[in-house]
């Protein structure tokens, strides 16, 4: 039995599988294979953005009584990617997004996400923007994720990332603590900004 993390190879490639079977504390993520450790318990900031994203989707979801799920973390998204084609234990890519979207309720199941899910939103802390930068990105991009919100609390700006019909992102100018957000994917959803990052 796996109770520590100390116990695991971070130089080896595990499955979800695997990662089903951890019985340790520490809040990990799989890349395609490759374990990475989450960050420390977010700050209060990023907590607060977090709470103020997830009420403002759930309250638009439920006004416009729309079947999608909003659901925050820490919830388990398990990406299959292309080109593999393997068994759901096999799957060697596991994320928690700050907060997940599920349109298509039949991706859901008692652990979680088993496809990509419609939208992911990451709001980025001190140690974790290059992670979600790049290798998020490039994980979300791949699996056909269609919108993707990068929240920066610092420069208090959202980039909304979103799949093309080439299946790659691409993204407009970045919505600013004076705009007021609005998703492609959510129409009508409208989200002041300059609430989500006052102090």
């Amino acid at each position: 039995m796996i109770t520590s993390l100390k116990q695991l190879d971070l130089t080896k490639r595990y499955t979800y599988g695997d990662y089903l079977r951890w019985q340790f504390l520490d809040r990990v993520e799989l890349f395609r294979g490759q374990i990475v450790k989450m960050s420390p318990a977010p700050n209060y900031r990023h907590q607060r953005i977090l709470n103020d994203l997830n009420a403002h989707i759930w309250n638009f979801l439920r006004s416009n009584k729309a079947s999608c799920k909003v659901i925050p973390a820490p919830f388990d998204v398990r990406l299959p990617l292309p080109p593999e084609k393997v068994t759901p234990e096999k799957i060697d890519t596991v994320v928690q997004p700050d907060i997940t979207v599920i349109c298509d309720l039949s991706k859901l199941d008692q652990q979680g996400c088993k496809e990509a899910p419609d939208l992911v939103v990451e709001i980025l802390s001190p140690g974790n923007s290059k992670k979600e930068m790049r290798d998020k990105f490039e994980l979300y991009q791949n699996a056909g994720v269609p919108e993707y919100w990068l929240v920066d609390p610092e420069r208090e700006s959202v980039v909304i990332y979103q799949l093309g019909e080439d299946q790659q992102y691409f993204t407009k100018q970045p919505f600013t603590s004076d705009d007021v957000l609005k998703s492609p994917l959510l129409e009508g959803l409208k989200i002041e900004l300059k609430e989500i990052f006052a102090s």
